[in-house]
């Protein structure tokens, strides 16, 4: 548990450093980013479990763990979670499996 947090953490500080030497590239795609994740259609927590789908499906740890971060504070739950994983691994295959698995890993031991 302590490790997934830990690794959160430092994905989080590697961002800040980065938006410190980019500061107009990061504003802009906070902007993205905000917006892409205000409740619609879709609420939070669910455009948030499609962020992690796309990660997983990516292979992009850290933004697998940046999201599911997210997801969990919006209310998703791990049931919600487990869908979201198995849209990833069809688009995504045998590879997406394995992520997959450690974002469900990631999400218990973050909760």
């Amino acid at each position: 548990m302590a490790e997934t947090k830990e690794k959160l953490a430092a994905a989080k500080a590697r961002l800040g450093a980065f938006a410190k030497t980019a500061p107009a590239l990061m504003q802009g795609f906070g902007a993205i980013s905000r917006q892409a994740t205000t409740p619609g259609q879709f609420s939070a927590a669910q455009k948030e479990l499609m962020a992690v789908a796309v990660a997983v499906a990516k292979g992009c740890e850290d933004c697998i763990l940046y999201h599911l971060d997210a997801a969990r504070k919006h209310g998703a739950d791990e049931a919600a979670l487990v869908e979201a994983l198995e849209v990833a691994v069809e688009m995504g295959g045998g590879p997406a499996i394995m992520y997959a698995a450690k974002a469900l890993d990631a999400f218990r031991a973050l909760s």
